[in-house]
């Protein structure tokens, strides 16, 4: 302590020096120590640094003076609370002095000092003290600022502040003006809601008198700041501020035009929903005073441009300057117009198509703007709609330069109208790309760059006419880095987006500027060139084209791009970027045009091999030959092969996944394409490296398996030296609950390709009896519940896959699984397998019409094991998809003289309509259905709807509408079961019944009007499918359904019932599951149909969840966390009225003597609860609502609320995560 404090007196001693470089340095010093958190100070040195530090803040240096504030940030939490009362009211003195230097450093100071203080009560009162003093004076308005910011709880005093700075408004001084607005602007988020009204009305009485226009500029100021601020608040006042706004736009005044537009622009982003009525009105202010400006005339510019676009630049300079006047702020106007826009465009998506027919020609027209500044803005406002056209349309990437014919077309009106515009964009901006202008410049790359992500292909036409652009700003030596930077990304998306014949005729001119990029001495330029080199290959010949298919012959252009490329390839004393872009660069090259390298080819293989050693450049050269391997051009890589294998197998014991993935799929390229010059010994690396690959816990391992696959087929020798360290994994990884889909794919390709290559050792038999073995275990040594279901499905189609390879084993192999059936003392696991493997290899047909197979059937539908008799319900309805004149008769004859086997039977019989062609059979499936859709067996039901929707699919211009015909005949379960059966049709792929679906499921939705409450929870489960799969079928439905959909998210009390159990009353609520049914589909609407929901009304039925059963609130939770995400501005609307509920939950107790699974319950919903409030909690300014800071404060002060917020907060990410999303499906 002793030496802090000899070492502090040294720096004070300093201090006082007349040498103000010692004075300096040893405040600096000072500063530094401060900082440091291991330093405490004695009640001595404390009293002496302040005593100091504020003596040094009347220094006659500027920077001492400016060192000594900054002190006294670190010197607040070192200093006791007397100290600290002392610097502030020092401080507050200092700013009543008449010295004005003195008073502007005293008020930095403050602000620095109460932005440090701690929100605890004992720095209130230095902070209400000071915010009086600054009150008094309001040129000190930056700390009430800071005052307000950050203690929100002063507003005890709000009153008394805001009488103060209200008379500010109208000082002569516009800089105190000015400052009064911000401190209003942070003042207004913590007021209550009736000063907050006073405030407004205060403005709007002080509009409505006509004030001088300067000060009237000064009223529209403070409307819009508060509007900023205080957001939805403005909401409530907006039919009384919007006329008086719009009356004053028709002031000759042009900067009170500006901040109408401003405040304009401030009630469209705080109040979209409560704007809606004058969304009109400020569109048309917004086109009128965009084109504002009555100093320079347009017209003969625009004559000039359609008969001559590239006038020279120089002349339009002149131009220019020849109407510019330091005088004339239009500029102003036309900008802030075009703001306002923007906002207009940017919330209200739903108004996408009127804004294409209103704004956009609006917006091109001002293309012409002649002020570089609003011209940059009317770019950034057409950008900004081509966003919003994007956004849940079907183009999601830019590699799509194909369009899919299946691909939903939710935005295809706004896109329609977007190609029309096409021409009319590229003509517009065709002049602005050779200007020399660069901002301009900039603007039209990213304005392009954002087209051709939103229409792909639109271009096309015009690449003509763009190329001389693109060339200008590459060649251009005025040109900065930046903007050769946005050239070569727009050119790069332009290539990726267009089909390559559109590029060829181009090429002469294209390539030189490219190359000369690819030279550049900046590293970010060459890099992004070599991505443009590399599509240019791509152009040069297209993959799988002829030399010269087209009439394009890329010979004349090889020689040049190869010696750029190489140049950069060779160096090694450059970025990693460029490096890595060098190397795939080359790589398309030698993939596209190896044939035209000649003897150059073999040095750049060698080149590639010694990237492959090294460690930073590794991982790209590993894709880069996975690309050559598999070229059309046939690339001889015996050169290199040997010594790429050996260190390709090395790269499998590494811990990186990017780089083993990348691996496997090289090495299965390189044994697919070149196994006749891999030498056995070659591979010896890579084989003894694959069997620890062969594991269940990474799902890699099906381009393991895939690549033991091509060495199979290839070169079984090599497999034969790994097969019994190989094989157990591979019947490890069957045998697996993990193994599925295209993992399960490749292991089946592998026992074919295994059985074929006829190695020794690896006979069927053994196959067969490997994959077998584990389910013949007696029971007494293996429990039968310990092997997965999913592992016997896996092992069926193993068996499968062995009896297609190896026909004339398979008739011994059905027979030895028939007798498995029969022996009733064989495992139920065993026969359970046989069934299933009966059921796979019958699915190829290699059954025929076996009464015998029959026979085994039925009687395993007796069994009393319930697995049994479900292997067997599986097994029927697969042999029914490989014969099916044979069994599905025998099917639906059972189906309709079994009752009870109808559940069972019905399982296969929706395996049959899954797998084929019905056609023949179509009318008696459909009559037999429809029979048993009234089954009072629920399950049963379901599955009749399954069908029924599966079946629709089959043929559905025939059966739809039959389908929606049975809505209006037969009972409540029928219609329940009909409209299960329409979720059926849903699927997420895009289906031919999508057109007919979109045109009648409004009908079938009327159900949720039904009396009967299962028809409205069925009918609500099928919409939310609907809403998850297929949005654009119900998003036109939306203003009817979202009515009936709210409706059932109320609690009925006419629902509610009581329930005697003994001595005990349970109440039983039978509307929970459809108001749970509701719930799901409003928060599957978050994601799919955000832009078709009144969000605000959306929030009211939240709300109304977060009060509900334990269940619904759980769901509520989380899409409060959603929507706080998505749209933050509408929960803060309802950000007081939220804050309760979730309240009521974080701090509510179980009663004492509950069960355990009653504190799980609580404990959960707690933890849910507070999820979303630390979702809340992220969002910028949210605890500036009182309520919201309160209980912030008490979560902080609370150990046990405060424990959960830091475990939800950390651990779990804060309940924002893919963990929390909700399973919809």
């Amino acid at each position: 302590m002793s030496s802090v404090s000899y070492h502090i007196s040294n720096l004070l001693e300093k201090m006082t020096s007349t040498d103000k470089d010692f004075r300096f340095m040893a405040t600096n010093d000072l500063m530094l120590e401060l900082q440091k958190g291991s330093i405490k100070l004695d009640e001595d040195s404390e009293r002496k640094v302040v005593t100091m530090l504020l003596k040094l803040l009347e220094d006659k240096n500027g920077e001492v003076q400016n060192l000594a504030v900054k002190c006294l940030a670190p010197l607040v939490s070192k200093v006791k609370e007397p100290q600290v009362e002392m610097m502030v009211d020092t401080l507050c003195s200092n700013m009543m002095s008449e010295k004005e230097q003195l008073r502007d450093i005293s008020s930095m100071g403050l602000k620095t000092v109460i932005a440090e203080l701690p929100l605890s009560s004992s720095g209130e009162g230095e902070v209400k003290s000071s915010a009086s003093v600054c009150t008094t004076n309001i040129s000190n308005s930056v700390v009430l600022n800071c005052v307000f910011s950050v203690h929100p709880s002063t507003h005890s005093c709000f009153h008394s502040f805001f009488t103060h700075i209200l008379c500010q408004l109208t000082s002569p001084r516009m800089a105190v003006r000015k400052r009064s607005i911000l401190a209003l602007g942070h003042l207004v988020p913590s007021c209550s809601p009736a000063l907050f009204s006073q405030l407004t009305e205060h403005l709007l009485t002080e509009l409505a008198k006509g004030p001088p226009t300067s000060v009237t500029r000064t009223y529209i100021q403070c409307l819009a700041t508060i509007s900023r601020h205080g957001g939805h608040r403005v909401g409530e006042h907006l039919e009384k501020l919007i006329p008086m706004v719009v009356k004053f736009t028709t002031v000759e005044d042009d900067e009170l035009r500006e901040y109408c537009f401003q405040a304009f622009e401030a009630f469209i982003h705080r109040c979209p929903k409560e704007m809606s009525p004058h969304v009109a009105t400020v569109t048309q202010l917004c086109l009128k005073f965009m084109t504002f400006d009555p100093n320079y005339n347009y017209d003969d510019e625009e004559e000039e441009e359609d008969d001559k676009m590239d006038v020279e630049d120089g002349l339009d300079e002149e131009s220019d300057d020849e109407y510019s006047d330091d005088d004339d702020m239009s500029w102003k106007v036309r900008r802030s117009s075009i703001k306002c826009l923007e906002a207009l465009i940017s919330t209200r998506r739903d108004l996408l198509l009127s804004f294409y027919s209103s704004i956009c020609p609006a917006l091109l027209a001002r293309f012409k703007e002649r002020e570089e500044n609003v011209r940059a803005d009317v770019f950034g406002a057409f950008s900004t709609l081509l966003r919003q056209t994007r956004v849940g349309s079907s183009h999601h990437g830019i590699i799509m330069t194909r369009l899919d014919s299946g691909v939903s077309r939710e935005e295809e009106p706004a896109v329609t109208m977007l190609k029309k515009q096409v021409p009319v964009i590229v003509k517009a901006l065709h002049r602005h790309l050779k200007e020399k202008n660069i901002k301009s410049r900039q603007g039209c790359f990213c304005l392009l760059t954002e087209l051709a992500h939103t229409v792909p292909g639109a271009l096309e036409q015009h690449i003509p006419a763009l190329i001389p652009g693109i060339v200008f700003s590459l060649t251009d030596k005025s040109t900065s880095s930046n903007m050769r930077i946005d050239a070569l990304s727009f050119f790069h998306v332009l290539l990726l987006s267009h089909p390559p014949q559109a590029f060829q005729p181009h090429m002469q001119v294209l390539l030189p500027p490219v190359v000369a990029c690819v030279e550049d001495s900046f590293y970010k330029i060459t890099s992004e060139a070599l991505l443009v080199m590399q599509q240019l290959v791509r152009v040069m010949r297209p993959q799988g084209q002829s030399t010269t298919a087209g009439g394009f012959d890329p010979k004349p252009f090889v020689k040049e791009v190869f010696a750029v490329t190489l140049k950069r390839l060779k160096a090694t004393d450059i970025d990693q970027e460029v490096k890595e872009r060098a190397i795939s660069c080359m790589g398309h090259m030698v993939c596209h045009l190896g044939d035209h390298l000649g003897a150059e080819l073999q040095g750049i293989l060698a080149i590639f091999l010694e990237r492959l050693k090294n460690e930073i450049t590794r991982l790209t050269a590993v894709r880069t030959i996975t690309l050559i391997a598999a070229s059309p051009v046939k690339i001889n890589l015996s050169s290199i092969l040997s010594e790429a294998l050996s260190v390709l197998g090395s790269f499998l014991r590494k811990n990186q996944r990017a780089l083993k993935l990348s691996t496997l799929a090289c090495l299965t390229a390189l044994v697919t394409h070149h196994a006749a010059t891999i030498k056995p010994a070659a591979l010896e690396p890579v084989l003894s490296e694959l069997p620890s690959l062969v594991d269940e816990s990474d799902m890699h391992v099906s381009q393991v398996v895939t690549l033991l696959t091509c060495m199979a087929n290839a070169c079984p020798s090599s497999l034969a030296k790994i097969s019994s360290s190989v094989l157990p994994g591979v019947f490890g990884l069957v045998h697996s609950p993990l193994l599925q889909s295209s993992a399960l794919a490749a292991v089946l390709d592998f026992l074919q390709a295994l059985v074929l290559s006829k190695t020794s050792n690896l006979s069927y038999r053994q196959l067969l009896k490997s994959l077998t073995e584990p389910f013949h275990s007696a029971p007494s040594s293996v429990d039968s519940s310990t092997i997965h279901r999913q592992s016997y499905h896996s092992v069926a189609r193993c068996v499968a896959a062995l009896c297609s390879a190896c026909p004339k084993e398979t008739p011994g192999t059905v027979a030895s699984f028939i007798q498995e059936v029969k022996n009733r003392g064989s495992p139920e696991s065993a026969r359970v397998l046989a069934l299933l493997c009966l059921g796979e290899v019958g699915r190829s047909g290699s059954l025929g019409g076996s009464k015998e197979v029959q026979g085994v059937i039925v009687e395993a539908f007796t069994s009393t094991s319930e697995e049994v008799k479900t292997a067997a319900s599986c097994a029927l309805g697969s042999m029914a998809v490989g014969s099916l004149s044979e069994y599905l008769p025998f099917l639906l004859k059972e189906i309709s003289s079994q009752p009870r086997r109808q559940y069972l039977l019905l399982h296969s019989l929706k395996e049959v309509i899954r797998s084929s062609s019905l056609s023949p059979h179509l009318e008696s499936i459909w009559a037999l259905l429809f029979q048993n859709c009234e089954c009072p067996e629920e399950g049963t039901r379901n599955l009749v709807a399954e069908c029924l929707g599966k079946l629709t699919l089959v043929n559905p211009a025939q059966l739809l509408p039959r389908l929606k015909q049975q809505l209006k005949a037969g009972s409540p379960v029928a219609r329940s079961t009909v409209v299960t059966a329409v979720k059926f049709t849903i699927v997420d792929q895009p289906a031919p019944i999508d057109s007919l679906l979109k045109d009648s499921i409004g009908d079938f939705l009327k159900t949720l009007q039904d009396v009967d409450i299962n028809v409205r929870r069925v009918t609500l489960v099928m919409f939310n499918s609907a809403a998850h799969n297929k949005p654009s079928l119900i998003r036109g439905l939306l203003p009817k359904v979202l009515p009936h959909l709210y409706r059932e998210t109320q609690i009925r009390k006419d629902l509610i019932r009581e329930v005697e159990m003994g001595p005990f009353k349970h109440t039983v609520d039978d509307g929970l599951d459809v108001r749970k049914a509701a719930f799901e589909c409003m928060y599957t609407l978050l994601d799919s149909c955000l832009e078709g929901l009144d969000v605000l009304q959306f929030l009211d039925h939240v709300e109304e969840g977060l009060k509900d059963h334990y269940d619904i609130r759980m769901l509520t939770f989380l899409m409060l966390a959603r929507l706080v995400s998505l749209c933050p501005a509408a929960v803060l609307q309802r950000l007081d009225r939220l804050v309760e509920p979730l309240k009521a939950t974080c701090t509510s107790k179980v009663k004492a003597g509950s069960v355990k699974q009653e504190f799980e319950k609580q404990e959960e919903l707690r933890r849910s609860a507070m999820r979303a409030v630390a979702a809340l909690l992220a969002v910028p300014e949210v605890e500036r609502s009182p309520s919201m800071a309160d209980f912030a404060n008490q979560i902080r002060t609370n150990a046990d609320m405060a424990s959960i917020y830091q475990s939800v907060q950390g651990g779990e990410g804060g309940g924002l995560g893919p963990a929390e999303s909700m399973d919809v499906n």
